[in-house]
């Protein structure tokens, strides 16, 4: 028996709404704290203010999302997937007037009035939208599957993902790739397709892995010059978290700053403005170690929990749904926040190494707040639209 109907208006998921305001408000605190410690050229500029109005417009991308039934989102597939593909190839080729160059890298047009744009953060959303179309409709078309149905698909998974990854590594970016294969990887599990061949996929790649690592470390010049494109900044990130206070004059400096920092926050912290220890990147990629140092264990742990209950509000809508297709959508979203969550905290406290990856909702920078508010609303788009039955 169904309940009784409902608008998806009135099914909105409020405690997911309330997480976010909770995540808002975290947000604002530590950039206002972490203000008078930037950069003299930083300090006149109201980061705060700023980060406020990314908020207002991602609201406003929530609303837009959950628009339309999430369904329809299959129809503008390719449209999307084709944009964003789009958008990395100019970025590669731009002069860099348009695209200039950030650490050894370039990831962000520079427009005069919008300000950095990132296209890799928006491919994200439209990578999971395209791979969840694609597993859909193929568990649609092939209902009995056999290992050739499973091998077709995890084909199409591949060579989808391919280039986004590759042009996104060639950046290089080597973080947000990652954050790419981390999403393909959760949507394979939930795909359908046969186990042993997952396993199978997974132990290619631990070897792929270990073969790259002898590579390097065998022919270090062939590697990077081949694999990284000359460039060999990833490399000496790598020594920077290996060795940090070896480097710390060069490579190691972020980490040891942000060590520094979250271990003297102790239990409950220094204080709002008692930020004693600089870092370089305090507002946007080390806003984890502003937290750790003015409100110490229990504030970090505050911010830790948030992050696990909206976890599981996404995991608990991608369950409830009765569409596959927003199932997906919610896999592929969880696989995106876990592992850029997991990696900001984790190279903050030296357990990963240092990459450019905010820390969603609460790290300073538009274009990963806008992204992060989007994917929210689709996750909300699900939610509203799912039917819930008495007797389910």
């Amino acid at each position: 028996m169904k309940k009784e109907s409902r608008s998806p208006w009135q099914q909105i998921d409020y405690t997911t709404l309330f997480l976010l305001f909770l995540l808002l408000c975290i947000s604002l605190i530590s950039i206002y704290s972490a203000q008078p410690n930037l950069p003299v050229h930083l300090r006149n500029i109201n980061f705060v203010a700023q980060q406020f109005i990314f908020y207002v417009v991602g609201l406003g991308a929530i609303f837009l999302a959950m628009i339309v039934d999430f369904d329809r989102f299959k129809q503008i597939t390719w449209y999307l997937y084709g944009f964003g593909i789009f958008l990395l190839i100019a970025l590669r080729f731009s002069p860099d007037s348009i695209a200039p160059y950030s650490f050894g890298a370039k990831r962000a047009f520079d427009f005069p009035i919008i300000g950095n744009f990132m296209p890799s953060e928006f491919m994200k959303i439209f990578l999971i939208i395209t791979l969840s179309t694609v597993i859909a409709q193929h568990n649609e078309k092939y209902f009995e599957k056999g290992l050739r149905e499973d091998f077709i698909l995890l084909g199409k998974i591949v060579l989808i993902s391919l280039a986004p990854i590759f042009l996104i590594f060639r950046q290089p970016d080597l973080g947000t790739s990652l954050v790419l294969l981390s999403i393909v990887a959760c949507l394979v599990i939930v795909s359908g397709i046969r186990w042993r061949i997952i396993i199978g996929l997974f132990v290619t790649a631990f070897l792929g892995i270990f073969l790259l690592v002898q590579t390097y470390l065998r022919f270090p010049d062939f590697f990077v010059k081949a694999f990284l494109g000359g460039n060999d900044f990833q490399i000496k990130r790598i020594y920077g978290w290996l060795q940090p206070y070896e480097n710390i004059g060069g490579i190691g400096y972020q980490l040891v700053k942000s060590m520094t920092a979250i271990g003297s926050g102790q239990l409950s912290g220094k204080g709002l403005h008692e930020n004693t220890v600089y870092l370089p990147e305090a507002h946007t990629d080390f806003i984890f170690a502003v937290i750790g140092e003015q409100f110490g264990f229990i504030g970090t742990s505050l911010v830790v929990s948030l992050f696990f209950m909206l976890i599981y509000r996404i995991i608990h809508t991608s369950i409830e749904s009765n569409d596959p297709f927003g199932t997906y959508l919610c896999v592929g979203i969880v696989g995106m926040f876990t592992f850029q969550i997991f990696q900001n905290i984790g190279m903050t406290i030296g357990l990963l190494p240092v990459t450019g990856i905010p820390l969603p909702f609460i790290s300073y920078g538009g274009s990963s707040l806008l992204t992060s508010m989007l994917t929210i609303g689709i996750v909300l788009n699900v939610a509203s639209r799912t039917k819930k039955y008495m007797f389910d």
